[in-house]
């Protein structure tokens, strides 16, 4: 492994903590403002329920009773740019424990993220997203 590859896996890999920080907090406390992670044409599965776009997205939120996400672990990896035609692509998994109405469940998401380059930024949006309980 070279060393520059190396520093843009820790660098890719440090981008998705944080925007697994951002994605969580943005759940618990500002559903409305989530789909703003999402790119327009994203798709989501939530226990085998396929959502679809940001209408539908923005949607199931509002659909969704109060959270509260716990992450206990965390695992990133960037995609190949030869498998993605060289867009920055990682994909992230994360699980831990959801409080929906005070009732725990343990969940598994797994995330395709891709970098959209801004004026002055690189932005992280969601092209896929998949959520499942575990118990």
């Amino acid at each position: 492994m070279s060393v520059d590859f190396k520093t843009h896996v820790d660098q890719e890999c440090k981008a998705a903590e944080e925007f697994v920080n951002i994605y969580y907090e943005t759940m618990d406390k500002r559903k409305r403002a989530l789909i703003r992670l999402y790119l327009d044409e994203a798709t989501l599965v939530w226990n085998g329920n396929v959502v679809t776009g940001l209408e539908a997205l923005s949607n199931f939120f509002e659909m969704l009773p109060s959270s509260e996400f716990q992450v206990n672990m965390l695992d990133c990896q960037p995609v190949h740019e030869q498998a993605i035609q060289s867009q920055t692509t990682v994909l992230l998994v994360t699980s831990g424990t959801v409080k929906f109405d005070g009732n725990k469940h343990d969940f598994n998401q797994n995330f395709r993220l891709t970098a959209q380059a801004t004026f002055n930024s690189t932005v992280w949006k969601i092209t896929s997203d998949c959520f499942h309980f575990q118990d």
